[in-house]
């Protein structure tokens, strides 16, 4: 079981508690490919997020998602996750106006998200 609450924080919107059911182990995430926009989906560099400001592991899991089968839970840190346009070498940081922060994602497709360590 895999327990997510998130408050108040700089980086992303507060979440009330969220119980997922884990199906298996977590693993290092560092790439998602999501839909944002008119361009289609592209790859987006991603990383956990703590409260005091530093970035830390982002996580994906296999979970069970109600009634529609199985996803993907992507999890960071305590203030949830930074996400910004794969490739780029700017540092984390939440004045950074191409970063954003959210709670987690839930993705559908294991192919949507490249672990660390992967190629890519």
């Amino acid at each position: 079981m895999i327990a997510i609450e998130i408050p108040d924080n700089a980086n992303c919107e507060p979440v009330d508690l969220r119980v997922f059911h884990d199906l298996e182990r977590a693993l290092p995430a560092r790439r998602v490919r999501l839909e944002r926009g008119p361009g289609g989906a592209a790859w987006y560099d991603v990383t956990g997020w703590m409260a005091e400001g530093r970035p830390c592991a982002a996580w994906v899991q296999k979970v069970d998602d109600s009634g529609d089968g199985t996803a993907f839970l992507l999890h960071g840190g305590d203030a949830g996750l930074r996400l910004q346009p794969a490739g780029r070498s700017a540092a984390w940081r939440l004045e950074d106006p191409a970063q954003w922060g959210a709670p987690f994602l839930i993705v559908g497709e294991r192919d949507d998200v490249m672990m660390d360590g992967a190629d890519g």
